[in-house]
């Protein structure tokens, strides 16, 4: 075999056994050349010498402002060698590198990280981890949607998705509450009391209720717990991130649970009634809903009034053509049981 063939054959051998290098791998290299607009670096695992460009030395570091040949450095791989083209490597992102990898390592541990909000997007919130743009879906904030009062907040989060290749970190604030949840949840229990007030943060609002975060762990405080007077929707009384004081009206140490109620904060509206309207009153209420079978009257704040389609003036009557909510009209209390909750009212029997 001749000299040259043995040189091709041991080239060839040891581009055989060289290291896939990806896009975001950290490799080790010695400067051979400075060129026009950057270095020529020999890189251990590389079939042939790598290029970092003069843009990809950080600025903000004096040593790597000032390479010489044979200097030997980490570097960030910026962009995979190929047939045609060398591989591209770059200093200022070892920072960068390092960041992911402390990411994925927090990924795999399952530790908690911090993250500061810095914007709203649609479906999420971005936050700000090591100087990298992660995401929160809506789906994975505590809150269950953004709102203003997230920006600048430091949260606590798990990292469900590191891909440096991609540029992709997925975020859940949900996780890491839950942890912290499960890890105080029976200290917590264990200090409150039913009947007691306390004071807590609306950390979500549902169709079906608000969650309210009382000393680190959540409470329900179900709709209709809100208000004595009827509301379409939480957010009508309730605020994402505002304080406000409750009752805890259950306590479920089995399941971990505690039922607050807001409107039992204030004095029972259908007691405060007893003895303020009778039967055969003519009054005057406030259309608050209607319905196919009748219209509901407010006739005192907080108590609402049935008035059944039989019992409107006229014959087939459509509710829906004869009033409009917030209309007042004036209607006779057919009956009155407010022990009951229920009080039912008339138009047509005003005539006789």
């Amino acid at each position: 075999m001749t000299t040259q063939t043995m040189d091709e054959f041991e080239q060839l051998l040891q581009d055989s056994f060289a290291k896939s290098l990806n896009v975001a791998d950290i490799v080790e290299g010695i400067i051979l050349k400075k060129e026009k607009d950057g270095y020529l670096v020999s890189v251990k695992g590389a079939k042939t010498e790598a290029y970092l460009p003069e843009n990809e030395i950080s600025s903000s570091d004096e040593e790597n402002t000032s390479l010489e040949v044979g200097d030997e450095r980490e570097f960030y791989v910026l962009k995979e060698e190929s047939d045609y083209e060398p591989m591209v490597l770059s200093l200022k992102r070892i920072a960068c590198a390092q960041a992911w990898a402390q990411l994925n390592d927090a990924k795999t541990s399952g530790d908690t990280i911090l993250a500061k909000v810095i914007s709203l997007v649609k479906g999420g919130v971005l936050v700000d981890v090591a100087d990298l743009k992660g995401f929160i879906p809506s789906s994975q904030l505590r809150t269950g949607l953004p709102f203003d009062g997230l920006i600048d907040q430091k949260i606590e989060v798990k990292v469900l998705e590191a891909d440096p290749k991609k540029n992709k970190l997925i975020l859940s604030q949900r996780q890491a509450v839950a942890e912290q949840r499960d890890q105080v949840v029976d200290n917590v229990i264990a200090e409150l009391k039913e009947d007691q007030i306390v004071k807590g943060e609306v950390v979500r609002i549902a169709d079906f209720g608000a969650f309210v975060d009382i000393n680190g762990i959540d409470g329900l405080l179900p709709i209709s717990e809100i208000s004595w007077q009827r509301i379409k929707h939480p957010s009508d009384v309730l605020t994402l991130g505002s304080e406000i004081e409750v009752k805890i009206i259950k306590i479920d140490s089995e399941l971990k649970r505690i039922s607050l109620s807001l409107k039992r904060m204030g004095e029972n509206p259908w007691e405060q009634i007893e003895g303020k309207f009778q039967e055969g009153e003519v009054i005057e209420g406030t259309v608050n809903k209607i319905t196919s079978f009748g219209v509901f009257v407010n006739i005192f704040p907080g108590v609402e009034a049935l008035l059944p389609v039989s019992e409107i003036a006229g014959e087939n009557i459509n509710p829906f053509n004869e009033f409009k909510v917030n209309d007042t009209i004036k209607v006779l209390i057919k009956k009155f049981t407010p022990q009951e909750h229920r009080i039912a009212l008339s138009t047509k029997d005003i005539e006789k």
